[in-house]
């Protein structure tokens, strides 16, 4: 996770209302304020691949789906994040349109700079929503899904795709095809130009 920013000691509220005239995404976590940095082609691939197949499939439903710029809020927490992939299916999250606060399913994709906090400190605060049934961790350089899954006992639960898998979401009652999650997100190695130009 990136530095806070000098803005601190914010409360949830004043975050909020200074977040409104950000040009750029921020998160708050406990009166810290850290900047969302920027993603490679692949990770925005597949976040937008796994929102279009969860669009198709809830269409029609009372569900939404959210990618990248809609904020999840953890009460419990005192934390407000960007997901890649958020999805709700609770009618009290019409009543906040710059956050929700009660999904079912969170989707991270995983790049080396975000890969221990999204395992750790993040997934450790998304753990204290109450309606939070599955939580999806996409990793592009190994070309694999992870889903922990909150079971009756209220313990979570992995659950490990490969490429071939079928991926099951039981929040959604839902199973989609992990090669469609990760279509077109492998990166191409191009080898440097030789600089030297009078070789031959």
């Amino acid at each position: 996770m990136a530095q806070p920013k000098t803005e601190s000691g914010f409360d949830a509220a004043a975050y909020l209302a200074w977040e409104e005239a950000q040009p750029e995404r921020n998160e708050y976590v406990a009166g810290e304020v850290f900047a969302k940095g920027g993603v490679r082609q692949s990770h925005n691939i597949a976040a937008g691949n796994f929102a279009s197949l969860l669009r198709r499939e809830l269409k029609g439903s009372p569900c939404r789906v959210f990618v990248e710029s809609v904020k999840t809020h953890v009460e419990a927490a005192d934390c407000f994040f960007y997901p890649d992939v958020v999805v709700t299916c609770d009618a009290r999250d019409r009543l906040t349109p710059a956050y929700v606060s009660y999904p079912l399913l969170v989707a991270e994709v995983l790049s080396d700079s975000t890969a221990a906090f999204d395992r750790g400190a993040k997934f450790a605060a998304y753990r204290k929503l109450e309606s939070l049934r599955d939580y999806v961790l996409i990793d592009v350089a190994a070309q694999r899904i992870e889903v922990f899954r909150r079971n009756p006992e209220n313990h979570w639960v992995l659950y490990d795709y490969g490429f071939g898998d079928s991926l099951e979401l039981a929040s959604l009652s839902l199973n989609l095809n992990v090669a469609e999650v990760l279509e077109d997100t492998l990166e191409d190695v191009i080898p440097p130009l030789d600089q030297d130009t009078d070789k031959p």
